[in-house]
């Protein structure tokens, strides 16, 4: 598979360099560690730290969600691999101002023992309070009764954005925690794949997929779904997504909910859209509102085919924060 890169293994230094250098007036890194990037722009002492991670290849996310009103640093890791714990610890430090930061990282092994260890290591060398949020939206990756198993996706979205929005209010710690947690608990994600990505370092597709297959719950780095079939038409795939979210989520007629449509790398606008539309429709024939919609590819798995339906529940708190405003280098919203 084709790309446009040097040296595979230089791709998220090369990355970063470029990223930063493109928006220096939002981001800048830390001579301390390359892979940590903090908010260029002054924080408020008293002001809870946001800080956010993972593995690179997901972008926009994860670096692209720092900036007034969501994240205040991020650190990153390898091609889909968790960072390390020095560049989360590095990013901790900065961004602290005495009131403690909130570590926002999804589901999975290596990001849970690597943000740990950061925030041990915070605590003992620093003094500095650390509260976290695992994001487990992925409805595909375990059953409701096992849901604390559930991995991070495209909801992980949400949850930054409300815990940024309450740390920008003037939220403490326990406060920021509190939402941010509750805003994954209201959070659910379906996804489905259709064709595969290609890590930089190896050339070859992640997953196979017959020409005319889909996979319902594909996991954001290749991980095994629920079901393999034939390719169907949007309108069913649609169908099938969010009937699984609500399954898992029910959501009473009168409530309002926020909506991400996401795709995954390779998928066009266009096809995006008019998944949404559907989208649209079940939900106003249940008479649930969409308070606020989101289209577009906010977390990527390098050049994956496909998309996913994220729905996020809210009350009249949770709005207020998915309303506030946000300024990052990949998404702005006034």
């Amino acid at each position: 598979m084709k790309k446009l890169i040097n040296n595979p293994t230089k791709v998220v230094e090369e990355m970063i360099e470029g990223y930063v250098k493109a928006y220096p007036k939002h981001v800048r890194q830390l001579a301390e560690n390359e892979r940590a990037l903090v908010t260029a722009k002054a924080t408020r002492e008293g002001k809870v730290g946001v800080l956010i991670g993972g593995g690179s290849g997901h972008e926009p996310a994860f670096i692209g969600y720092v900036g007034d009103g969501m994240a205040d640093g991020v650190a990153v890791g390898n091609i889909f691999a968790s960072p390390p714990p020095d560049p989360i610890l590095e990013a901790t430090k900065a961004i602290d101002k005495g009131e403690g930061v909130i570590y926002v990282y999804g589901n999975y092994a290596g990001d849970v023992m690597n943000f740990g260890m950061a925030a041990e290591l915070a605590d003992l060398e620093s003094g500095i309070r650390v509260g976290s949020v695992l994001v487990t939206d992925d409805v595909a990756s375990a059953p409701k009764a096992e849901k604390e198993k559930r991995r991070g996706i495209a909801g992980e979205f949400f949850v930054t954005k409300v815990a940024g929005a309450a740390a920008d209010k003037g939220y403490n710690l326990d406060d920021v925690v509190r939402v941010a947690q509750k805003a994954n608990d209201y959070t659910r994600t379906m996804g489905v794949g259709l064709t595969p990505c290609s890590l930089p370092q190896t050339g070859k597709p992640s997953f196979e997929l017959a020409e005319n297959e889909m996979e319902i719950g594909l996991g954001h780095h290749g991980e095994p779904g629920i079901e393999k079939g034939e390719l169907q038409p949007a309108d069913q795939v649609v169908d099938r997504l969010v009937n699984d979210i609500l399954t898992d989520m029910p959501i009473d007629l009168g409530e309002k909910v926020a909506v991400l449509v996401n795709g995954l790398g390779s998928t066009t606008n266009m096809e995006l859209y008019i998944m949404f539309r559907r989208v649209e429709q079940i939900l106003s024939e249940k008479g649930i509102e969409i308070h606020r919609s989101y289209v577009g590819s906010y977390s990527t798995s390098l050049e994956m085919g496909g998309a996913s339906v994220t729905i996020t529940r809210l009350d009249e708190e949770l709005a207020a924060f998915v309303d506030h405003p946000a300024d990052c280098p990949m998404y702005v919203q006034k």
